[in-house]
């Protein structure tokens, strides 16, 4: 599968780059614009397919006969915000004259993307090239060709010898969602925004990879610059995602980050909506375009189903402050930041424990709603999933950071009676999660707590989110950290999402067992704060060696938790977005944390960093 993309559309193509069945097509807001698309070369085979951009296409397609080519094409795809430009440049090699019969076959069946998934399925009637959905929006694909095709896209080509002809296309989606948005920073620019180099070879195309990457995932909202989750199934607004990228890209991409929090904010939750698992406070989780969503078949319109993405919100912006001194900003979105706390301690913990808990969506939405998502991530020590309203551990982890982040806010602000009652707090939280949470004969955390308040008892890599929140204390810090490092977690490539030996441990699950990139970033960012720096600098190498054994040099979504084994490259786990936000901006964040390290504590480590000027 080849992904393409630029701004809100984006191509999901076969190996040939071509849309041949399946999954494949030219999107756009959730909604596939061209099911099929494959050109007709009689006789050509394909010699090179390369994207030397996440934007863009070149391939070079032959007629050879006997030793010799005849004639040769060079094919250009280039993706634009609301549709692609193709150009395909015939040239005949040879000493005779040679007549090419090219075709185009296409199809465009408007499918949403959950349907195109396979997740549901709709009847619907289209027109051509156009069709107008169940609530009355019209879409259509408008295409132009340069020369004009005879009929049925099909063109007759005579070329002398030497000679060259050109074949060009523009492609349109036309959309009813087109907010009159400024166009994304070019590639050029923002490569400049991050003045930073690694020494050795390898590493620095890991780099420049990932900062290409975080480019593409752009997409551009009334509200500024805003990160898709993943291509090609996340190109959407995401909270979760969208939050933690933002948070690892920092300092580098500022107005991203504001655009991040302000189009959160604007659809900070309101009302009590369970379908939606909306309720006021609340940030956002998802949200999208497509005919499902907006005729109310999938909640996704508008959905709020994540534990997570709301302290999430006041850390970034708390980090946001932190880099630039905006305090304006904060000020801003003073009422957002608030609700936000307001939904944490009210909502989000009906019970008072003083533990932020999510109920299972049994509507249609999410049953769990914590970054595993998968069914069956939260479980206990005898393999039973757990049950009930869950209080994940990492979670509270976020919270303690939010609130110590409220309490700065309020003590700049002058509000100091309520700096110190949210310090107090965070402190109270801390105390009040060993407590219920340490589990003495692992030397870990327990996962979560079910609905009972009984500890998930099992070895899992969220505990590596503590560390970076804070919320350990620094006694058990040494403890957990070799728990992290065992061998029933650390793969090589990186911690396992659960440990080898236990009950549900499947090295090649989504969630159990599996090596997630970004989660052992959030884990390195923990190892710097406690001051574990070589066991940061070893755990940077191990991820960034996993994106050197990848073709494309990107860190993957996910890989099997298999024992890392020298000269052999991971086992991939056989379905993953490619490029991930998170895992994309993670690389970024591992040089932030090679600079703390520098200033720190210098360490001829494994891996060297320098700045370079722009």
């Amino acid at each position: 599968m080849l992904p393409l993309k630029e701004d809100d559309t984006y191509a999901v193509l076969s190996d040939l780059g071509l849309v041949e069945g399946g999954e494949q097509g030219f999107y756009r807001h959730d909604t596939r614009y061209l099911s099929s698309y494959i050109w007709k070369l009689p006789g050509f085979s394909l010699l090179l397919s390369q994207s030397p951009r996440p934007d863009r296409l070149v391939q070079h397609w032959s007629w050879i006969k006997g030793p010799d080519q005849v004639v040769g094409v060079r094919r250009e795809l280039q993706m634009e915000r609301g549709g692609f430009r193709e150009r395909l440049e015939f040239e005949n090699t040879s000493l005779e004259a040679q007549t090419l019969e090219i075709a185009l076959s296409l199809e465009a069946d408007f499918a949403d993307l959950f349907e195109a998934k396979g997740w549901h399925k709709v009847e619907r009637r289209v027109e051509g090239l156009s069709y107008t959905a169940e609530d009355g929006l019209k879409l259509a694909t408008h295409l132009r060709f340069e020369p004009l095709p005879s009929e049925a896209y099909r063109w007759r080509l005579t070329l002398a010898p030497k000679e060259k002809a050109s074949l060009r296309l523009q492609a349109r989606f036309e959309s009813p969602f087109e907010p009159h948005t400024p166009p994304l920073p070019s590639y050029q620019e923002w490569q400049q925004r991050f003045p930073l180099r690694m020494e050795r070879e390898g590493s620095q195309q890991v780099l420049e990879q990932a900062i290409a990457d975080l480019r593409a995932l752009l997409f551009s909202l009334p509200e500024g610059l805003f990160p898709a989750a993943g291509i090609p199934w996340y190109v959407c607004p995401f909270g979760r995602d969208s939050l933690l990228t933002a948070y690892m890209m920092q300092p580098w991409a500022n107005d991203v980050t504001r655009g991040v929090l302000s189009y959160l904010a604007k659809y900070q939750g309101r009302e009590v909506n369970p379908f939606l698992d909306e309720t006021p406070g609340k940030i956002l989780h998802e949200m999208r375009q497509g005919e499902l969503s907006r005729t109310g078949k999938v909640p996704f319109a508008r959905y709020y189903g994540t534990v997570d993405a709301t302290p999430l919100f006041v850390i970034l912006l708390h980090q946001y402050w932190k880099d630039t001194g905006d305090m304006a900003f904060v000020r801003q979105l003073q009422p957002n930041w608030e609700a936000a706390l307001a939904w944490m301690t009210d909502y989000a913990d009906p019970d008072r424990d003083g533990f932020l808990e999510y109920a299972p969506n049994t509507q249609k939405g999410h049953l769990v709603q914590s970054w595993k998502d998968s069914f069956d991530s939260q479980s206990h020590q005898d393999g039973s999933l757990a049950q009930g309203a869950i209080a994940v551990c990492e979670v509270q982890g976020y919270a303690y950071m939010a609130y110590q982040g409220a309490a700065e806010f309020y003590r700049v602000l002058g509000e100091h009676e309520r700096a110190s009652r949210w310090e107090a707090k965070a402190q109270a939280l801390k105390a009040r999660f060993h407590q219920a949470f340490w589990l003495p004969e692992l030397n870990t955390y327990a996962a979560g707590l079910d609905g009972e308040k009984r500890p998930m008892a099992i070895l899992t890599s969220n505990p590596g989110h503590l560390l970076w929140s804070g919320i350990v204390p620094a006694e058990v810090a040494p403890q957990l950290v070799e728990t992290l490092f065992s061998e029933a977690l650390y793969s090589g490539w990186g911690v396992r999402t659960l440990g080898a030996g236990e009950v549900r441990y499947n090295p090649l699950s989504y969630h159990n067992g599996s090596v997630w990139p970004h989660d052992n970033a959030l884990f390195i960012g923990g190892l710097v704060r406690y001051g574990f720096y070589e066991e940061a600098l070893q755990a940077m190498e191990g991820l960034f060696r996993l994106a050197m054994t990848q073709p494309d040099w990107r860190l993957p979504e996910l890989v099997g938790g298999y024992p890392k084994h020298e000269g052999e490259p991971p086992v991939p786990y056989p379905a993953s977005c490619r490029p991930q936000a998170w895992d994309a901006a993670a690389v970024v964040y591992m040089l932030r944390l090679i600079q703390e390290i520098d200033r720190k504590h210098p360490v001829k480590g494994l891996l060297e960093l320098r700045k370079v000027k722009v």
